[in-house]
C-alpha cells in the first residue's frame, strides 16, 4: 500500500511539472538551450591532477568557453608530461612565456570539429580548427592507425573515447605541435623513399628549408609529393637499381622540380596550361580531366590527393616523379642511321635533306624500315631521278615518313595484314596504309623485303630492308595482297581496258582519286558458283568489264565513315547502294548484298575496302 502512495505521488509531481511546463510553453515559444554538465571543458577541470597544463593552457588562450559549447568536438589532449617537454623542447621557461596568439593556435591544432570516435579513424588526413596557414585554412593532421592511433608521426593516443556531452576525447602523450612540410613527409610512411631522398648526405639540407617558418623567405612552399610506387617506377624508368644509382646533381635537380617557393598552391589555384615555376624549372599544371602536372620532358604526373595544408606550405600528392629537362638519349634511330653510315649514308642524307633527323632522335617509339644505299640507288634510277638532290623535298618527306610505323613493333609482334605509316600523302591527309606479309620472311607492300630486324634503340626498333617502299597506289595493295589475285587476274586479262594504267593514276590527276571495292578470292570463287562458270576465263569480256567498273568510284576517296544508310554510290558500271546499319553492306542493281568485310586501306591515289560478294551490273 506504501508503494502505491509513493507511486501515485511521484505521478502527480510529474504531471504538475508537465502542466507548468506546458503553461510557460504557451507564454514563450522560446526554448531554452540544453545546459550542458558534462563538457570537455569540465573533463579537463574533472581531471586536472594530470591536465592541469592543459587546462591553464585553455584559460591562457580563453578557450575555456569554446570547448564548453555544444560542438561536437574531438580533442586530442596531451597531459602534464606532455606540456613539460613541449615547454622544453620549445625554449619557454613556462607556460607565461608562450605567445598567446601561438598558444591559441596550438591548442586549436588539438581540436577536430565533430564527434570522431577511435573507431571511426583511419589511416590518412583530418582538417584540426588550426588556422595558423599561410592561407588561414584549416591545418591538416595525419592519422596512422597501422599500431594504435599516432598523429604527425609523434603523438600518441593512450586512452580513447572518453564521452562527453559535446564530443569525444583521447587522451595523448605529447603535445600536438603546428606541422611543416617536414613533418607531414616524415610522418606519412607513403613518403619514405621521398624523405631519405631529401635527407641524403650529398644533398642541400632540405630538412632545415623546407622547415622555414611561414613569413620567412623562401617559405611558403608548395610541395608535389611523389609517392613510394612513384619513386619505384621512377627507378624502372631510369633503369636504375635503386636511389644510390641516382647521381647527386640528378637528384637535386629532381628534388627541386618538385617544390615553389613563395607560394602556398592550393588545387583551386591551379588552371589548364598553367606555369608552375619550381626551384628546379617551370612545369605545366593542367586541370581538365583531372589535375596534372607535366614537366619538361612531357612527362605527365598526376595529382592524386590535395591541399594537405601546414603551417610553412602545402603539399599535393602526385604518382610520377617530375624530372628535370633531360638530354634525349643518344642511342636513337637517328643515330643508328649515323653509326652505320657506310651502307645508309643516302638514307642518312634523305632525313637531313627531309629535316627528320630530330624528329628520329625524339620519344617516338618508332618502328622504322630502313633502306640501304643500294636500295636507294635503284629507287633513284627507277623514279628517273639523277641523284638526290633532284627529288622535290615534299615528295621525298613522304616517301620517308612511309617508311615510318608508330609504336615499337619488333618482328614478333608483325603479322600478316594493315598498318598505318605516318605519311599523310593521301588524297584526305589520311595516314597511308602500309600491307605486310609474314610467311618464311617480312615482304612489304609486296616488293620490300626485311633482310635484318629488330635492330632495338631507346625510341623504337629498325627493321633493315632491300628496297625503298614507295608511295603505294590503289594498285599496288591489289597486287600486293594474296587474297585479290583473282582480282588483279581479272584486271590484268588481255580483253580488259588498261585498268592498271588508270588505277595507277596520280592523285590530282583525273579520273584520280579512287575507291575501289574489292572482292576477295573467295567472292570470286562464290561468283564463279553463282554464274555456273568454270572459271574467270567462261565471263566474257564485257561482263567483265563492266563488273569491274561496279566495284570503283572514280574523283572520290570516300572512306567508311562517310558511307550511310540508302546512300547512292555511283561506281563506274553504275549505281549500287550503301547502307551501314547492321554493319557495311552494298547493294547492287540485282539486290545482291556484299558485305564490307575490311575497310580504309589508304592508297596514294585512293582507298580500298574489302568486299565479300563481287558486285555484278544490271543483268537481264
Amino acid at each position: 500500500m506504501k508503494n502505491l502512495k509513493n507511486l501515485l505521488s511521484l505521478f502527480l509531481i510529474i504531471f504538475i511539472s508537465v502542466s507548468i511546463v506546458s503553461c510557460d510553453d504557451d507564454d514563450d515559444d522560446d526554448k531554452m538551450p540544453v545546459e550542458m554538465k558534462n563538457t570537455v571543458a569540465d573533463f579537463v577541470v574533472a581531471n586536472q591532477a594530470n591536465y592541469s597544463s592543459l587546462l591553464a593552457a585553455l584559460q591562457k588562450a580563453n578557450l575555456v568557453e569554446t570547448l564548453k559549447g555544444t560542438g561536437p568536438f574531438t580533442v586530442f589532449a596531451p597531459d602534464n608530461a606532455a606540456f613539460s617537454a613541449f615547454l622544453a623542447n620549445a625554449g619557454f621557461a613556462n607556460l607565461d612565456a608562450v605567445p598567446v596568439d601561438a598558444l591559441t593556435q596550438i591548442l586549436l591544432n588539438h581540436v577536430v570539429q565533430g564527434d570522431v570516435r577511435s573507431n571511426d579513424l583511419g589511416t590518412g588526413y583530418i582538417s584540426s580548427l588550426s588556422t595558423a596557414t599561410p592561407n588561414g585554412n584549416k591545418m591538416s593532421m595525419h592519422i596512422n592507425t597501422a599500431n594504435g592511433v599516432l598523429i604527425n608521426g609523434t603523438s600518441k593516443v593512450v586512452n580513447a573515447d572518453n564521452i562527453v556531452d559535446n564530443g569525444v576525447i583521447h587522451l595523448v602523450d605529447k603535445v600536438i605541435g603546428l606541422p611543416t612540410i617536414v613533418t607531414i613527409a616524415t610522418a606519412d610512411a607513403n613518403f619514405s623513399t621521398l624523405v631519405a631522398a631529401l635527407t641524403r648526405n650529398d644533398q642541400p639540407d632540405f630538412v632545415a628549408t623546407l622547415s622555414t617558418a611561414n613569413g620567412t623567405n623562401p617559405a611558403p612552399f608548395t610541395v608535389f609529393a611523389p609517392t613510394n610506387a612513384a619513386f619505384g617506377d621512377l627507378l624502372t624508368e631510369l633503369n636504375a637499381p635503386n636511389l644510390a644509382a641516382i647521381d647527386g646533381a640528378t637528384l637535386t635537380a629532381t628534388l627541386t622540380s618538385h617544390v615553389v617557393a613563395g607560394a602556398n598552391v592550393i588545387a583551386s589555384q591551379l588552371t589548364d596550361n598553367m606555369t608552375v615555376t619550381t626551384l628546379g624549372g617551370d612545369i605545366t599544371a593542367n586541370i581538365s580531366g583531372g589535375a596534372t602536372l607535366t614537366d619538361a620532358n612531357g612527362r605527365i604526373s598526376k595529382i592524386i590527393a590535395t591541399n594537405v595544408q601546414t603551417s610553412n606550405g602545402v603539399i599535393h600528392v602526385i604518382d610520377k616523379v617530375v624530372l628535370p629537362y633531360i638530354e634525349p638519349t643518344t642511342n636513337n634511330i637517328a643515330d643508328f642511321v649515323v653509326a652505320n653510315q657506310a651502307n645508309y649514308s643516302n638514307l642518312l642524307a634523305a632525313l637531313q635533306k627531309a629535316d627528320l633527323v630530330e624528329t628520329l632522335k625524339s620519344a617516338g617509339p618508332f618502328t622504322v624500315f630502313a633502306p640501304n644505299n643500294a636500295a636507294f640507288s635503284a629507287f633513284l634510277s627507277d623514279a628517273g631521278f639523277a641523284n638526290l638532290d633532284a627529288v622535290p623535298v615534299d615528295a621525298l618527306i613522304q616517301i620517308l615518313l612511309n617508311h615510318v610505323i608508330m609504336g615499337d613493333v619488333r618482328s614478333t609482334d608483325i603479322e600478316t595484314g594493315y598498318v598505318s605509316t605516318l605519311s599523310t600523302a593521301t588524297p584526305n591527309g589520311k595516314k597511308m596504309s602500309m600491307y605486310i606479309e609474314k610467311t618464311s620472311v617480312v615482304k612489304i607492300n609486296g616488293m620490300s623485303m626485311v633482310t635484318n630486324a629488330d635492330n632495338v634503340v631507346d625510341n623504337g626498333v629498325i627493321h633493315l630492308v632491300d628496297k625503298v617502299i614507295g608511295l603505294p597506289t590503289v594498285v599496288t595493295f591489289a597486287t600486293s595482297n594474296a587474297n585479290f589475285s583473282t582480282l588483279v587476274a581479272a584486271l590484268t586479262r588481255n580483253d580488259q581496258p588498261n585498268f592498271v594504267a588508270t588505277l595507277s593514276t596520280a592523285n590530282g590527276t583525273n579520273p584520280a582519286p579512287f575507291t575501289v571495292f574489292a572482292p576477295t578470292n573467295e567472292a570470286f570463287g562464290n561468283l564463279l558458283t553463282e554464274l555456273n562458270a568454270p572459271n574467270l576465263a567462261a565471263i566474257d569480256a564485257a561482263t567483265l568489264t563492266a563488273t569491274l567498273n561496279s566495284h570503283v568510284v572514280a574523283g572520290a576517296n570516300v572512306i567508311a565513315s562517310q558511307l550511310s544508310d540508302n546512300m547512292t554510290v555511283t561506281t563506274l558500271g553504275g549505281n549500287i547502294t550503301a547502307n551501314v546499319t547492321g554493319g557495311a553492306k552494298l547493294t547492287d542493281a540485282n539486290n545482291r548484298n556484299s558485305n564490307i568485310i575490311a575497310y580504309d586501306v589508304q592508297a596514294s591515289n585512293g582507298v580500298v575496302h574489302v568486299i565479300d560478294k563481287v558486285i555484278l551490273p544490271a543483268l537481264n
